[in-house]
C-alpha cells in the first residue's frame, strides 16, 4: 500500500510503498483501521519542514504520518463501525495508567508522530483509542474531530466567555473551531485575524464570522480598531504558531484579560513582562484535551454541521499528497483531507 512517510531527519516527506499490516502484526489490545480520510494538520507541515519543535520524532523514523482521521475498525467491539482515533497513545504501565487515570499519563506515543499514522490505507491503533462515529456525521466532518477537541480545550482553558469580546488570531482549523465554539458559548463578539489568509477567511465568512482582519494589509491594532468601539478584548486566542503575535495581542487586551496560546511554535519568544504584570494579564497554554471530550466533539459535529462544513475545502486521493501539502503550505486551502484509494491495500 502507499504511505506518506517521514524517512529522514531533514525537510521533506516521501510517498512510498509499504507492506499492508497483517493480523499477525496486531498486538493485544490493538485493532486495524481501514482509513477513509485523514486531514493535513499544521503539525504535519512542521514535520514536513522539519522545524525544531518536531525533531523529537527523529528516533522513530521512518514513520508514516497523519493523525486526524476516520476509518472502519476491523475487529473488537467496534468491528465494522466507523471510528475516529485519539492519536495520543498512553503507555499503560505508569502509575497514572494503572490507576485508570489515563489523562495524567506522561509517557505517551503519538500516532502519526512516534508510531505509524493514517496517511495510508491501513493503520494499527489501540482499541481503547477508537471512538464510534454517529451515523449523522460525514467522513469529512469526522476527520475534524481531533482539531475540534483542541479547540474545545482552548475554550476550557479560557474559562467562561459568555458576553466576552474575543479575538482569535489564526484562521486555520483550530482558530475556526475556537471561533465557532466561542460564539456557541455566548461570546458577545468574535473577531478573527490572519495573515494573507484569503481562502481561510472566506471560509470563516461562510461560517458567519464577518469581523475579520488580514494583517498582511496593516498592523493588527489598525485592523481591529474598527471593531473595538474603544474597548479592549476580554480574551485572545493565539492559534497562529507565530510567537510574535502574542506581543501584538497584549496591548489589545483589557486589564485582567486572558491570552490562551494553542499554537506550536518553531522559535522562542522574547516578551517584556512588565506590561503583563501591571495589567495583570494572564498567559495560559492549552494543549491536550481530556479523553472524555471526544464523544462530546462528535455530538457537536452533529449540532454544528452546517457551520463546520466550510472548514473542509479539499478531499484528494493519497496519491496527490504532494499537491495537498502544497495547498496547505501555501494557504490555498482550509482543511485538506487525503483519502486512500479503495484498491490500495
Amino acid at each position: 500500500m502507499q504511505a506518506l512517510r517521514k524517512t529522514r531527519a531533514a525537510a521533506g516527506l516521501e510517498l512510498v510503498e509499504v507492506p499492508v499490516p497483517r493480523a499477525a502484526d496486531v498486538r493485544d489490545g490493538e485493532v486495524l483501521v481501514r482509513v477513509h480520510a485523514a486531514g493535513i494538520c499544521g503539525s504535519d507541515l512542521h514535520v514536513d519542514d522539519w522545524t525544531s519543535s518536531y525533531t523529537f520524532i527523529a528516533p522513530s523514523l521512518p514513520v508514516t504520518i497523519g493523525h486526524e482521521f476516520v476509518g472502519v475498525a476491523q475487529a473488537g467491539p467496534l468491528a465494522g463501525r466507523r471510528v475516529v482515533v485519539r492519536p495520543s497513545v498512553t503507555c499503560g504501565v505508569c502509575a497514572a495508567c494503572t490507576a485508570g487515570e489515563f489523562d495524567r499519563c506522561e509517557q505517551r506515543r503519538g500516532i502519526g508522530m512516534t508510531r505509524d499514522g493514517a496517511f495510508a490505507a491501513w493503520v494499527r491503533v489501540p482499541q481503547r483509542n477508537c471512538v464510534p462515529v454517529p451515523d449523522g456525521v460525514s467522513d469529512e466532518l469526522a476527520a475534524l474531530t481531533e482539531p475540534l477537541t483542541i479547540s474545545m480545550q482552548a475554550l476550557r482553558i479560557a474559562g467562561d466567555v459568555k458576553g466576552a469580546r474575543v479575538l482569535v488570531m489564526g484562521p486555520g482549523t483550530i482558530g475556526q473551531g475556537i471561533a465557532a465554539l466561542a460564539r456557541r458559548a455566548g461570546a458577545a463578539q468574535v473577531v478573527v485575524s490572519g495573515f494573507d489568509d484569503a481562502v481561510r477567511l472566506e471560509a470563516l465568512q461562510r461560517m458567519g464570522f464577518t469581523q475579520q482582519v488580514d494583517v498582511a494589509r496593516g498592523s493588527l491594532a489598525e485592523g481591529v480598531a474598527a471593531f473595538m468601539d474603544g474597548q479592549r478584548f476580554d480574551v485572545v486566542f493565539e492559534a497562529t504558531g507565530v510567537p510574535e503575535t502574542i506581543q501584538e495581542a497584549l496591548p489589545l487586551l483589557r486589564r485582567n484579560g486572558v491570552v490562551v496560546v494553542t499554537g506550536i511554535h518553531a522559535r522562542p519568544l522574547t516578551l517584556d513582562l512588565t506590561p503583563l504584570v501591571r495589567n495583570q494579564h494572564q498567559l495560559r497554554g492549552s494543549f491536550r484535551p481530556p479523553e472524555s471530550d471526544w464523544p462530546l466533539a462528535l455530538d457537536l459535529m452533529q449540532e454544528l454541521a452546517p457551520v463546520l462544513e466550510p472548514m473542509v475545502s479539499h478531499v484528494l486521493p493519497l496519491s496527490q499528497a504532494a499537491e495537498g501539502f502544497a495547498l496547505a503550505h501555501g494557504k490555498k486551502a482550509c482543511k485538506v483531507l487525503l483519502a486512500p484509494e479503495p484498491s490500495d491495500g
